[in-house]
């Protein structure tokens, strides 16, 4: 029996900050002939899916949309940036400047409510009964989309924030069992530290989102997921002795990490694993995909395990897609969400992106054997909000954080203030 998510209202969030300009307009003006049926033209799907696995996935998706809708020309709005960070900043602009692409991709949950409180998106409610898709979704994942009754996106996919990917032939030369999975955070620190007597980097990470990533990890194996939770609704005190105690294991963490990390992306960072030139990476399940791509094979080139601490619970995110207000062509966006959401267009994308899809009807046996095990914990476990990636606070909440948090692994503060910081940026 699947466990409901345990979100409460930390999956309904204010604010965000998203600026700057972008890249125009002729989008397909004569999207319609009138009556309202489709009559082809352009569709301008706005991602941050510019490179890698992501880019794959997006590839496999478009074809897709091609086959079920030939008469629409799928136009590429990608703008590259990890976790979508660039894309944001460009996609406001153009929001503002009433020149919005036709549909763009947005992390489902929290991230969303700017863009309902600005009147910047519509209730695609009635395309789920359209597409058939009411009775495909978990009620809980729909629970989970709906805000004050409506629907404003359309889950392409289901990631898990919560993973650790290592190299077997760092840890045997560490003396570490490779199959080893480690029950909490003080075990795994006893495996870093004989990674590190071996001069290997013991835990690879790259720019500051990833950072928050691995920070939002340690809160959950640190609070458990009601308490984590607790940080979003404010039913956890951020200013708790709990919550120092997570914060000083995230110090200890970061310790232990490569120190070119603020310069690179999570590709780089997945690559120090994949090299042998670093044990450990925490990281989304779009590493998977990264892996397989370098054809890498799971249990002898890479392992993986929930992080320490966490097994059981499922740190939940998912991409998905909007229909603009303004969008040139809104029936090429129904086209576009149609694909999405059909059960051709989710298998064939998260096939490449490493995700499993939102779908219950998915046949695992179309998917890695990392998926088959991701779809049967999104099943099991006790599913959590990511922060870094927009399910559990609001852009401002996460900006907020992830200053705090740049400021705190390059030395600009002390714990005390961090711990400060982000008290106060939770509480904005």
């Amino acid at each position: 029996m699947r466990n409901g998510l345990r979100v409460a209202g930390a999956l309904v969030g204010t604010a965000a900050l998203l600026a700057l300009a972008a890249c125009s307009g002729d989008s397909g003006s004569d999207s319609t002939d009138g009556s309202g049926d489709a009559a082809g033209g352009d569709v301008e799907v706005f991602t941050w899916w510019a490179a890698g696995s992501e880019k794959a996935g997006l590839d496999a998706l478009v074809s897709v949309f091609g086959e079920q809708h030939p008469d629409y020309t799928f136009v590429n709005g990608a703008v590259a940036g990890g976790a979508g960070s660039a894309a944001k900043d460009l996609l406001q602009t153009r929001l503002q400047a009433n020149d919005p692409p036709d549909t763009f991709q947005a992390h489902a949950g929290a991230e969303l409510t700017d863009y309902i409180d600005a009147a910047q998106i519509e209730d695609i409610s009635d395309l789920y009964d359209e597409f058939g898709v009411t009775d495909v979704f978990p009620q809980d994942l729909i629970d989970l989309l709906t805000v004050d009754g409506q629907i404003y996106s359309m889950p392409s996919n289901i990631h898990r924030s919560n993973m650790v990917w290592a190299n077997p032939a760092v840890l045997i030369e560490a003396g570490l069992d490779p199959a080893a999975t480690y029950a909490t955070l003080d075990d795994w620190f006893t495996a870093l530290d004989a990674v590190q007597a071996t001069g290997k980097t013991p835990l690879s990470v790259a720019q500051t989102w990833t950072q928050v990533n691995l920070l939002e990890t340690v809160l959950m194996a640190a609070l458990g997921a009601d308490a984590y939770n607790g940080l979003w609704d404010g039913s956890t005190d951020w200013e708790s002795p709990e919550v120092t105690a997570a914060l000083e294991d995230f110090q200890k963490l970061m310790s232990y990490t490569n120190t070119d990390r603020d310069g690179l992306d999570w590709p780089e960072a997945t690559q120090l694993v994949m090299d042998g030139e670093a044990a450990f990476n925490v990281m989304g399940d779009w590493a998977v995909a990264a892996f397989e791509e370098a054809d890498k094979t799971a249990g002898t080139d890479f392992t993986y395990f929930p992080v320490p601490g966490t097994d059981g619970m499922f740190g939940f995110l998912a991409d998905s897609f909007t229909l603009p207000v303004g969008a040139k062509n809104p029936d090429g966006t129904k086209a576009w969400i149609e694909t999405v959401a059909s059960l051709e267009g989710q298998t064939a994308f998260n096939q490449a992106k490493g995700s499993i899809p939102a779908r219950t009807d998915a046949d695992p046996a179309d998917f890695s054997e990392y998926q088959q095990t991701a779809i049967t914990s999104f099943a099991d476990d006790t599913i959590v909000p990511s922060l870094a990636h927009g399910a559990a606070a609001s852009v401002a909440v996460l900006n907020a954080i992830s200053d705090a948090t740049s400021k705190f692994t390059s030395g600009a503060s002390d714990l005390a203030q961090y711990q400060a910081d982000l008290a106060a940026a939770t509480a904005e």
